[in-house]
């Protein structure tokens, strides 16, 4: 009895050992697919791309006219994100080598050497034909304006960003492209609606960008980016203060427009044009005195001003 009580706590003991052991062997792999999966998310700039992703499901929201397609939605989510995380892994195929030199993007995965080119090649060529493929689902516009945005961002503005500030303006018009895409997938053509709501997206990007910009001059200036106006080798203060005053300026009229077109109510307009002002006064302050804190304050509210706008354009018009 004894020793089938001992063969039983050793058999137990051999089956705890063994789980162990596969236990622990598991655990690498769990860690590497996580890091895997972080790294996936790097490359596409996940947070960017939902970004995306949701300023274009709201036009859509905005432009359609009757009940909507939750599936008509997902497919346009889906293409939206494949493309522009196509966009984004292209973008840093292109610029791998200077994102070395970059504290806040040395940690990319090409940059950091924990993915190859031909892999992060691969994943954008096979993102880029499944995303503007459900772009094309809708009609040959969003197809057509999907491929734009993605040729634009990754093979004009990037190489431009070493060249010239005025590649600034070359990446608004992709960056403001979701707007308009969302659009055309509502309305299956070119509106007036569609291009006022992709000026008020184009237009916010420069004081969006150009505060983050001057946050991160020096980071910049060490790949060689060349994404503000200079003079004699250091920021030209007032030119980029009072170009950011104007394009947030340019926002409060703009902001009327959806209003007036019937798209949506005055309500919600007289809102967005106050949020405008808001805007402007924070590049106003900027421009008065161009620090540190400045630029945070206009960045800060810089990222609450284009969801909060198209949220209320679409709840006045639901309402």
């Amino acid at each position: 009895m004894q020793m089938k009580q001992n063969s039983f706590v050793d058999n137990k003991r051999e089956v705890l050992s063994s789980t162990a052991t596969r236990a622990s062997n598991d655990v690498p792999f769990v860690s590497s697919f996580w890091l895997r999966i972080q790294d996936l998310l790097q490359l596409v700039k996940f947070r960017l791309s939902a970004t995306v992703v949701l300023s274009s499901l709201l036009a859509y929201l905005i432009a359609a006219s009757g009940e909507v397609s939750l599936t008509a939605m997902l497919i346009l989510a889906a293409g939206g994100f494949l493309t522009t995380g196509a966009a984004n892994t292209l973008n840093q195929v292109l610029e791998k080598d200077f994102d070395r030199l970059m504290k806040r993007t040395a940690n990319r995965p090409l940059a950091a050497g924990r993915m190859t080119i031909s892999e992060a090649v691969l994943a954008a060529g096979f993102m880029s034909l499944f995303g503007i493929s459900l772009l094309a689902v809708f009609n040959p516009w969003t197809a057509f304006f999907g491929t734009f945005a993605l040729v634009s961002y990754a093979f004009v503005y990037t190489p431009m960003k070493r060249v010239s500030p005025g590649a600034v303006a070359i990446g608004a018009i992709p960056g403001a492209l979701p707007t308009l895409i969302g659009c055309v997938a509502a309305q299956g053509e070119l509106t007036w609606l569609g291009l006022t709501l992709f000026a008020i997206q184009f237009c916010w990007q420069f004081p969006h960008f150009w505060s983050i910009a001057f946050l991160g001059y020096e980071d910049y200036s060490k790949a060689g980016y060349k994404l503000v106006p200079e003079e004699e080798g250091a920021i030209n203060l007032t030119s980029l203060g009072r170009q950011a005053l104007a394009y947030s300026l340019a926002l409060v009229p703009l902001a009327l427009l959806p209003a007036y077109l019937g798209a949506t109510g005055w309500v919600s307009a007289i809102i967005v044009a106050l949020l405008g002002f808001g805007y402007s006064y924070f590049a106003w302050r900027f421009l008065q005195v161009p620090e540190r804190k400045t630029a945070l304050q206009l960045m800060f509210f810089s990222f609450g001003y284009i969801p909060l706008s198209l949220l209320m354009y679409w709840a006045d018009k639901i309402v």
